[in-house]
């Protein structure tokens, strides 16, 4: 199916509003996936001799989806695209209840990378997962989202700070806490009764009895927006890396299943993958090897695989542009950029850039390069863990990105309908 970009990103911002937290993305990739009759396997159950179909499998907030067409996949391997569900964010802490000047507030921990200073002064909701025991004594999780805007953090006014502009920093433990409500004296609010009583509300079906424990995020509650004079962007929270999964969800869908095909969505990424859910985790390798039949089979399909690492590409900046090597600066709306980097942040070869490349030029869509400034560190991806954990071939491509890993990023708004149109055809590809 052909996508306008206007259509292609109006579903892009539906997911985006939907997917608050990474619990949530993974529940709205599930529904995407079900509506098109993709059928659930569980870790847990007996898998058995996988017929040709499409199959996806949760772990905690990772998804694998996956198509498998019947063909021998130690002859012909499988394509992959890998991506991931988490963001830079505010968490709650377990014992977050504070009170100050009679201003009710909540302690967090700093999630990752965030450029901190966009976090203020914004409209901020709270989302996440719960774990409840029911009066059987069970324990259950359940995702929650507040989506009304319950909390802000006020800047200091510059009055009180006149070097603000110049020099002012950001202290987390104490300059973070959101402000939630006004107090009277002797006012007790208990944060897990509060969740308590969201879960009741928003799960009436369910019988929780009491709360245990959460893992909750604060995030923004403006929502995604296509923007700009000729609406050549796309802004939003989470486009790091949620514009990755969304487009290779989509283009997955979109793949005439004439080879198998595969997508995973790890969480973690943000902090270094290092968790049973994250890219040094088990969970792809455990998958793919319940597809083949023995050890032997599935080491001749992984030397047959490739793996696209998809993830954002920092865009050079109009104001700030000695910031990037001038030979490797992806502009905004000018298609897809292969990463690379000598000490293998990215995972990048001359072989994957180069297929990646052709078939960019086969489809008709540009393609760009960025390496990071020589006196500059390099972040990294998924890419180089993916590859060294499951020993397949690997390029680390991406979309232009302004200002990631703040409360808002932007993207041009033409750029994940190309990707889109090029990550289906390398499904398609024999």
């Amino acid at each position: 199916m052909k996508y306008s970009p206007s259509d292609f990103n109006q579903g892009l911002c539906q997911f985006l509003d939907a997917s608050p937290t990474p619990y949530h993305a993974v529940a709205s990739l599930q529904t995407l996936l079900e509506d098109k009759g993709f059928e659930q396997l569980h870790e847990a159950d007996s898998w058995g001799q996988l017929n040709a179909g499409h199959y996806f499998v949760i772990r905690e907030a990772s998804i694998i989806a996956f198509t498998l067409t019947g063909d021998d996949l130690s002859n012909t391997g499988i394509r992959m695209v890998g991506a991931h569900t988490d963001s830079p964010c505010l968490k709650v802490k377990p014992k977050p209840e504070k009170v100050q000047q009679s201003l009710f507030q909540l302690g967090v921990e700093v999630y990752g990378g965030a450029l901190l200073n966009p976090w203020f002064d914004r409209d901020l909701s709270l989302a996440g997962r719960v774990s409840y025991e029911d009066p059987q004594g069970q324990i259950s999780q359940v995702i929650i989202d507040f989506k009304d805007p319950i909390a802000t953090i006020p800047s200091l006014a510059i009055h009180l700070d006149r070097e603000a502009n110049q020099n002012r920093s950001i202290n987390p433990q104490l300059h973070l806490p959101p402000i939630l409500a006004q107090m009277d004296d002797g006012d007790k609010l208990d944060f897990r009764a509060l969740l308590e009583q969201q879960c009741r509300q928003q799960h009436p079906e369910i019988n929780i009895g009491r709360v245990l424990d959460y893992e909750m995020c604060f995030y923004d509650t403006q929502k995604a927006a296509v923007m700009g004079l000729s609406a050549d962007f796309i802004t939003s929270a989470r486009l790091d890396n949620l514009l990755s999964c969304y487009v290779g969800l989509q283009s997955l869908l979109a793949a005439d299943n004439t080879r198998s095909a595969l997508l995973v969505c790890n969480d973690h990424e943000e902090v270094g993958s290092q968790s049973v859910s994250g890219a040094q985790g088990t969970f792809l390798q455990a998958v793919l090897q319940r597809v083949v039949d023995g050890n032997e089979a599935y080491q001749r399909m992984v030397e047959q695989s490739l793996m696209i690492s998809a993830d954002n590409a920092h865009a050079i900046h109009p104001n700030y542009a000695d910031k990037h090597d001038a030979e490797h600066g992806p502009l905004l709306n000018k298609g897809p950029v292969i990463k690379t980097n000598a000490n293998q942040r990215y995972a990048t070869s001359s072989q994957t850039s180069a297929l990646f490349r052709q078939l960019c030029e086969q489809n008709d869509v540009p393609v760009q390069d960025f390496v990071v400034r020589t006196d500059m560190a390099c972040g990294s991806t998924i890419g180089p863990i993916t590859s060294s954990h499951i020993g397949v071939k690997t390029i680390d491509i991406g979309l232009p990105t302004f200002a990631m890993h703040s409360i808002r990023e932007l993207a041009g708004s033409q750029d994940a309908v190309m990707l889109h149109k090029v990550l289906t055809a390398y499904f398609n590809q024999k």
